[in-house]
């Protein structure tokens, strides 16, 4: 299988799984399908593999849990990108405060013009898993 890394950008705070307004996780589930829509265009979900899926979630003060904001959003692009979640062998998930310096020299260019928004927000990429010795 052969995929090309496919990212975008969730413009907005994301939605703990642990909300108390279960109304809200699901509003939040479809904005980031919404969102993942407009740039997936076009392409076959795919239906086997390993995927990785990595987060960076920019954030202002009290920022969510980087384990809460997962699952939500690998649920939002099951049926979309891929067939069911339990592709996804390996999650990356960074946080990074906006106040924070960060050194944009070696970001992706979508995540380089995230961070000079300087507003709350979640960059996604989804792309095939390395061999296991890679992470370690």
């Amino acid at each position: 299988m052969r995929i090309i890394p496919f990212e975008f950008l969730i413009p907005r705070r994301p939605v703990s799984l642990q909300t108390k307004k279960k109304e809200n996780l699901q509003a939040w589930k479809n904005f980031v399908r919404v969102e993942a829509e407009k740039v997936w265009q076009d392409r076959s979900v795919i239906k086997n593999g390993n995927l990785q899926l990595t987060l960076v979630y920019l954030c202002d003060d009290f920022p969510a849990d980087t384990d809460n904001i997962i699952k939500p959003i690998q649920d939002a692009l099951v049926g979309l990108v891929f067939q069911d979640d339990s592709l996804v062998s390996d999650v990356e998930s960074h946080r990074r405060f906006m106040s924070d310096r960060i050194d944009r020299i070696n970001l992706p260019s979508l995540l380089h013009r995230a961070v000079d928004t300087g507003k709350e927000c979640v960059y996604v990429k989804v792309s095939e898993s390395q061999p296991l010795e890679k992470y370690l």
